[in-house]
């Protein structure tokens, strides 16, 4: 485990020294000759006194379980790791988000949302693993192409709060012509809570309002099972 220096030893240690550091590879053999462990050395910047900033690298994506254990924790549970800090937490998930929204934003044809079974498919990879509850909106254009997917609430593993503005808001960023809302059930158990039902029809009337129709609620679970609100029958709104 890494220890912090006393204040009184030393600056931070920079970047790994010396013409072969991952910064020069990267400029040499490219940045996709690069490990896990490299790019992460690269973000970072620095490491700590008697520490260099790859062997931080290495420990810290041991640590956490990989770059996939990084993309689970939350900035304050990054910044407590030593060595890393609030900073450094930031940029590290900046870095991912980046590579998240580059991804998605680079899919063409813009895949097409067809019924419930394909939002939980796409989903249950990227949520059902979360030890906390996320609410996604997938905003879709006029032939139900996915315009764009973003988390509008993340809480804690009993839940969390969301309103019909938090959401409204992202569709109406996106230009979207609807709507479909998608949240995780760490427990395992895909059913609705009452206060799920409460919400999905507080947003789908909302949405009504703006025009921005709210055609589904799928729920995901760490079973890879999951439920439709509009297979169930309680969307759309009579």
């Amino acid at each position: 485990m890494l220890q912090l220096a006393p204040a009184n030893e030393g600056f931070l240690e920079t970047l790994t020294p010396g013409p072969r550091g991952p910064r020069e590879r990267a400029l040499e053999e490219g940045i996709l000759m690069l490990s896990d462990a490299d790019l992460l050395a690269i973000v970072l910047g620095t490491g700590l006194v008697g520490c260099s900033v790859f062997r931080l690298a290495n420990e810290l994506l041991e640590r956490v379980g990989g770059l996939e254990g990084l993309g689970r924790l939350g900035p304050s549970a990054i910044a407590e790791i030593p060595g890393v800090g609030t900073a450094k937490a930031l940029r590290l998930l900046a870095g991912l988000e980046i590579g998240r929204r580059s991804l998605m934003r680079s899919i063409r044809p813009r895949p097409a949302v067809c019924n419930s079974a394909a939002v939980a498919a796409w989903f249950t990879s990227r949520l059902s693993w979360r030890e906390y509850e996320e609410l996604w909106v997938l905003s879709l254009d006029g032939r139900n192409g996915l315009r764009s997917a973003r988390r509008v609430a993340q809480g804690g593993v009993h839940g969390l709060g969301v309103t019909p503005r938090d959401v409204l808001r992202v569709a109406l960023q996106d230009t979207a012509a609807a709507i479909i809302l998608v949240h995780n059930h760490p427990s395992g158990d895909p059913a609705p809570s009452d206060a799920d039902v409460a919400m999905t029809r507080k947003v789908a009337e909302a949405s009504q309002v703006v025009g921005v129709p709210l055609l589904d609620h799928v729920i995901v679970s760490s079973t890879g099972q999951y439920v439709s609100l509009l297979d169930l029958g309680i969307l759309p709104l009579v």
